[in-house]
């Protein structure tokens, strides 16, 4: 996979506010406050770079108001980090191709995975299964 790198005032050119705060400042959207939660078939994607991250076969109702999904498409699809802000300990989940901040893993989802990855919708674009073979 190609690392993809480019500079904060090329990150802003390309992503709107709300999508540069979260994906390159590590911040997070209000929850339920996108309206990127499809309940079709097809894959999430890095909205930086991208990159394929969930299928929507993994996406399962939290209750929290943010996508969530059971285990990544791919386990090098993303990359994990100790997050220590807002006094507690978390797991941080970044695009491992551009390292964009999508949100955080807790050990706390359903069968099969025990995993809840907990992502911003902003940090997502949706791809409908059927556009991937048209």
């Amino acid at each position: 996979m190609t690392k993809i790198v480019k500079t904060d005032a090329e990150w802003r050119a390309v992503l709107s506010p709300l999508a540069y705060k979260v994906t390159r400042q590590a911040g997070t959207e209000r929850a339920f406050t996108h309206d990127n939660f499809p309940k079709r078939a097809g894959m999430f994607h890095c909205v930086c770079c991208d990159a394929p991250l969930f299928s929507s076969g993994a996406k399962f109702e939290s209750g929290t108001g943010w996508p969530s999904f059971t285990a990544p498409v791919d386990s090098a699809a993303v990359a994990e980090k100790d997050d220590t802000s807002w006094f507690m300990r978390r797991t941080e989940v970044i695009c491992a191709r551009c390292d964009a901040h999508l949100g955080h893993v807790f050990p706390d989802g359903p069968a099969p995975t025990g995993q809840r990855y907990c992502m911003n919708g902003v940090a997502l674009t949706f791809r409908d299964a059927a556009d991937a073979v048209a």
